[in-house]
């Protein structure tokens, strides 16, 4: 079974974008495995993180985009928080513009899935 995790907030301090969340206990110990798939179903990137045994997904869903795309923009790191971990999304800008990129005028990932993206990052 995977584990996900969602975010209730995103806010910026210092620079720096955190993402948090309560599931303190899907962050603890998890490493950033460096990679951003796309969930057109649910209109979400998933950044994947692992465990010991098992990846853990991090959804980035539409709602907190817009901060996505401040965090691009501005080359700010990106960071997951609970109250008790903390955990920097590594290689993050390279991936999710690498993505972005992808999805741009491709049906593959499903038109709403486009048109959702290309509205909240590309101009």
């Amino acid at each position: 079974m995977r584990k996900i995790v969602q975010f209730n907030e995103a806010t910026f301090e210092n620079g720096v974008l955190n993402l948090h969340t309560e599931q303190t206990d899907l962050l603890r110990g998890i490493k950033p495995a460096s990679q951003i798939i796309a969930d057109s179903d649910r209109f979400a990137f998933v950044y994947l993180a692992e465990n010991e045994e098992e990846y853990v997904y991090l959804y980035l869903e539409e709602g907190i985009w817009g901060e996505l795309r401040k965090a691009l923009e501005e080359n700010a790191p990106v960071m997951v928080k609970s109250s008790e971990e903390t955990v920097e999304l590594d290689q993050f800008h390279d991936e999710l513009n690498y993505l972005i990129s992808n999805i741009e005028g491709n049906g593959n990932y499903g038109d709403e899935m486009v048109k959702k993206v290309e509205s909240a990052f590309i101009d």
